[in-house]
């Protein structure tokens, strides 16, 4: 051919090029390659191309990654056949890719990460958890003999404030309280006060006032150090000997405080009745602990992603017997799906949902997932979504992918579910993203 005729052709099919990307990215069909492609271990993953033509594709380690199960080092992909990789090492390498051999596209990261499979629950659980310290939820007056006062309101405390020390002594039970308040009324000496407001911690003096009517030293706080409740089991790591439940945060249910954990248990636990979900009344499972139930682990992290902590095996009536493989939040896709959960008594059992939005997260951040419940039984039965499903968890295409944890109220057949991946991290067994809070035991 004639090089002005190639050139001028070669210029043609670059135009065309770069005006069906153009197209593509309006019609919502980004050709912008992932800076990063995660996959983990012995699974597969795959980029989809928006490119009309043919593309060379090499990845600096041939040993470790497969493209479309062939063990070469380049091939060539196209319009319609999605990129698949595959490794049986964990490590990094680094894909490129090559339009008519020549133009270069920018570098996808590779990151094969160790494989990790975890059971998922779906087990009703009761929850007891005690704070690392003494939460504050309320403010009451002392009736003295000049005036009705609370001294814990004048020293500056507040609803939702933890108290963790009262002259120098470490607090670890509510019923401590009384006898140090007790001395300091007698001895006429000011308490010296200890508590953390948004995880900054304060000092402050109280002086404890006498009620005429109760014949008692008084602070003029409610207080509290427990909280109890049921939810559901997401999964169980036997590996690591760690589990993850509810997929959102314990909070006080008078401040809304999120509970800073001292101690706590989740124990067996059996569903008595439901209370069906309506429109703007979210239902609830009526549940209690299982007599004599043995203690099926311990809390020790109260996260916006659930409760973390301790477990030795794999609680009774699971769906699975054996761990299965999870999903990072960018493989999660809109469609059918299945979630686990009990609606009478322990049995755990499969229903149907649909995935209707998935949000692209690169931070953690809780409202991931919406789902809507699809399965006649369970709607049938619960009305939707109620109170104590959450945690349930949600299994797609043979993968762990998130879990339940909140319903609409105005819709109870829908609600919004976590991505899986942010309760692995906060669980400790998959390394972080970015850094998510967590109100941990000090």
């Amino acid at each position: 051919m004639n090089p002005n005729l190639r050139s001028r052709f070669l210029g043609l099919l670059l135009a065309f090029f770069f005006c069906f990307l153009g197209t593509s990215a309006v019609e919502g069909h980004s050709p912008m390659l992932p800076d990063e492609l995660r996959m983990f271990q012995g699974q597969g993953a795959q980029i989809d191309l928006a490119i009309p033509v043919l593309a060379e594709v090499s990845v600096d380690r041939p040993d470790v990654v497969m493209l479309n199960d062939q063990p070469n080092s380049s091939m060539r992909v196209s319009l319609g056949s999605p990129l698949k990789l595959s490794s049986l090492n964990s490590g990094e390498a680094k894909l490129r890719m090559k339009l008519f051999g020549q133009i270069p596209l920018k570098p996808v990261k590779v990151n094969v990460i160790p494989d990790l499979k975890v059971i998922p629950g779906g087990q009703t659980i009761g929850v007891k958890v005690k704070s690392d310290g003494i939460l504050v939820v309320g403010h009451h007056l002392v009736n003295t003999d000049k005036a009705k006062i609370s001294p814990g309101e004048a020293s500056g405390i507040q609803p939702g404030d933890l108290i963790t020390h009262l002259n120098g002594t470490r607090l670890k039970d509510v019923h401590e309280v009384a006898s140090l308040v007790e001395q300091a009324g007698n001895n006429k000496k000011p308490l010296k006060v200890v508590y953390k407001r948004n995880n900054k911690e304060f000092t402050t003096t109280l002086t404890p006032a006498f009620d005429k009517q109760d014949k008692a030293w008084r602070l003029g706080l409610y207080i509290r150090d427990s909280a109890a409740g049921v939810g559901t089991l997401t999964f169980y790591a036997p590996n690591e000997g760690v589990y993850g439940a509810l997929g959102h945060v314990i909070t006080d249910m008078n401040t809304q405080t999120p509970i800073v954990v001292g101690s706590g248990q989740i124990l067996q636990s059996s569903v008595t009745s439901i209370s069906k979900s309506e429109s703007g009344e979210p239902g609830e499972k009526r549940a209690h602990f299982v007599k004599e139930g043995k203690t099926l682990g311990t809390i020790e992290r109260n996260t916006h992603f659930g409760i973390f902590g301790k477990m030795s095996e794999n609680p009774d009536h699971s769906v699975y017997k054996k761990p299965i493989p999870v999903a990072f939040s960018e493989d999660v896709k809109e469609g059918p799906a299945e979630i686990l959960t009990v609606v009478e008594g322990q049995q755990v059992e499969r229903f149907k949902v649909e995935i209707a939005h998935v949000s692209r997260q690169s931070t953690p951040q809780t409202k991931g997932l919406v789902i809507r419940i699809t399965d006649p039984k369970l709607v049938e039965k619960t009305g939707g979504i109620v109170q104590g499903m959450s945690g349930s968890p949600i299994i797609q295409n043979g993968k762990l992918i998130g879990a339940v944890t909140h319903v609409f109220v105005n819709d109870p057949r829908s609600g919004y579910g976590c991505f899986i991946e942010w309760m692995l991290q906060d669980a400790g067994i998959l390394k972080d993203k970015t850094t998510s809070t967590n109100l941990k035991a000090s």
